[in-house]
């Protein structure tokens, strides 16, 4: 892989596993120290042991509201600028509304879409007055349909995605890019949720994709020419209708 986010500082928020960590690792390989953002410190721990100055690590639980507020002030005093934001951290509810619980709908709720929003707020002073940032978004293909299963995820990722389009036209005059990528079915601690039969289906059908080809998504965005801005990634299985 070329070296094309060579000396950039990238942050990834849910770095410790899936999707964050993939994108974390294409993102070094590419030339850039990321910044790995997770509440789990022990993972975190193993990750800096494993990539070296590579890797920064930032405990911060996003449910937390003065972690996660203190979040982009503690990464910048440890690297003086942010390039990149990753907010890819999420969760997820599946099944039928009246099964789920107020507790949990505010946890998902509150970590799919009110953490990225402060995230994303956080760190747009600091992108404006260097008049340069990138900033991504892990949305997902039920942000673009309504799917009967899952009513409460879906609700936080449509509202993810106005959320990144509309930032994405206040900020671009700024130097500053805004984009999603919204993968399908991902094999990553999300899909716990589903049922066993119905997860064991889609990975015998081929309609499950893995983390590293979203992470390859990611790094589409990230690399385009500056005059160019991706609005939305759709990375989808191919059987996914199987």
């Amino acid at each position: 892989m070329s070296n094309e986010l060579d000396g950039k500082i990238a942050v990834v928020t849910g770095a410790a596993s899936g999707i964050g960590l993939a994108s974390a690792e294409a993102m070094m390989q590419a030339g850039a120290t990321v910044v790995l953002v997770d509440r789990d410190a022990e993972a975190l721990a193993k990750l800096e042991e494993k990539f070296g100055g590579k890797a920064i690590t930032q405990v911060t639980d996003l449910l937390d509201a003065e972690s996660c507020a203190a979040m982009t002030p503690d990464i910048l005093e440890k690297t003086g600028r942010i390039d990149i934001l990753y907010a890819n951290a999420g969760t997820y509810i599946g099944g039928d509304l009246v099964d789920t619980d107020a507790a949990t709908i505010d946890r998902m709720l509150n970590l799919n879409v009110n953490a990225v929003i402060k995230n994303v707020h956080a760190v747009l002073p600091h992108m404006i007055e260097r008049r340069s940032g990138d900033i991504v978004v892990t949305c997902s293909l039920a942000g673009r349909s309504a799917i009967k299963h899952e009513p409460v995820y879906s609700a936080s990722k449509w509202a993810i995605n106005c959320f990144t389009q509309t930032t994405r036209r206040q900020v671009n005059t700024h130097g500053i890019r805004v984009a999603q990528v919204s993968p399908g079915p991902v094999a990553s601690a999300l899909l716990a949720d589903w049922p066993a039969d119905r997860l064991q289906a889609a990975k015998d059908a081929g309609a499950i994709i893995e983390p590293s080809e979203v992470a390859a998504a990611v790094m589409f965005i990230l690399g385009r020419p500056r005059n160019v801005t991706i609005h939305d990634v759709v990375v989808l299985p191919t059987n996914i209708d199987a």
